[in-house]
C-alpha cells in the first residue's frame, strides 16, 4: 500500500486515500461500514451504507424508507461525518424501482433542507435525544428535529437543549420567512411552533429550525 500511494501521489500530490480502518500515513479519513457512530468523531470520516440488498446487485432487494435514510443523514452530519449511501446497479446497469423511490425521496427533502446539510460543521451538542444540531460557515446553527415515521404533525413546542441561544438570536423554520417566539430559562431554549405551521409541516421526515444569532 505505502508503495502503491506514494507513486499515486507523485502524479497527484492532492490525492485522497482510505486505508480502510488501517492506522498509519495512507489513513486519510476512516469508513465505518454499515455502522453510524454513536457520537461526535474529532477526525474525518464517512460511513458507509448498504440501502438495499447488498453491496452488488442483489434480485428481488428491500431498500431502507426515505424517512430512516434522511433521519440517518442527518445524524452522520451532525456527528462531523459524510454518507456514502450504496446502491448496486443490476447487469444492464439499472437500478431496482426501490432505489429510485428512494433517492426521490430524499432528494426532496434535501431541496428544502439542503442549507442545513451541505458545507456545515459539527457543533456541540451534535444531538440531544430527537434533535440534532448543524453550523454554517457564517454561524447559523440548525436545530433538525427528528420525527417518528407516523408523526405528521409538528409539537407545539421543540426544546433545544445544551445549545446556548443567545437572546436576540432570530429562529425561524427554514424556508418560512416568520420569526417563532421563543423563552430561554435555565440556559435551555425553548422554542414554539404556531399551530397552522404544526398542523401542515412544510416537509416530512425531519424539521429544520434556523438560528440566527444577534448581528
Amino acid at each position: 500500500m505505502d508503495e502503491l500511494v506514494a507513486e499515486a501521489r507523485a502524479h497527484q500530490p492532492g490525492l485522497i486515500v482510505v486505508d480502510r480502518a488501517v492506522p498509519g500515513k495512507n489513513q486519510n479519513y476512516l469508513t465505518p461500514e454499515n455502522q453510524v457512530p454513536d457520537h461526535f468523531l474529532p477526525y474525518p470520516w464517512e460511513s458507509c451504507i448498504i440501502s438495499g440488498g447488498g453491496w452488488a446487485w442483489v434480485p428481488n432487494a428491500h431498500y431502507m424508507s426515505p424517512h430512516k435514510v434522511i433521519q440517518m443523514l442527518v445524524d452522520i452530519v451532525a456527528k462531523g461525518g459524510n454518507l456514502l449511501l450504496n446502491i448496486g446497479p443490476a447487469p444492464d446497469g439499472t437500478w431496482d424501482q426501490g432505489a429510485y423511490d428512494l433517492l426521490a425521496g430524499v432528494g426532496q427533502w434535501m431541496k428544502l433542507n439542503h442549507e442545513a446539510i451541505y458545507a456545515t460543521r459539527a457543533v456541540k451538542p451534535y444531538k440531544r435525544g430527537i434533535v440534532a444540531f448543524t453550523r454554517s460557515k457564517d454561524g447559523t446553527v440548525y436545530a433538525i428535529y427528528l420525527p417518528a415515521e407516523n408523526q405528521k404533525t409538528m409539537p407545539e413546542t421543540i426544546t433545544l437543549e445544551g445549545l446556548p441561544v443567545s437572546p436576540g438570536s432570530r429562529i425561524s423554520l427554514l424556508g418560512q420567512s416568520s420569526t417563532l417566539k421563543y423563552d430561554i430559562a435555565g440556559g435551555v431554549c425553548t422554542v414554539s411552533i404556531p399551530r397552522a405551521l404544526a398542523t401542515k409541516p412544510y416537509c416530512k421526515d425531519a424539521w429544520v429550525l434556523k438560528i440566527q444569532a444577534p448581528s
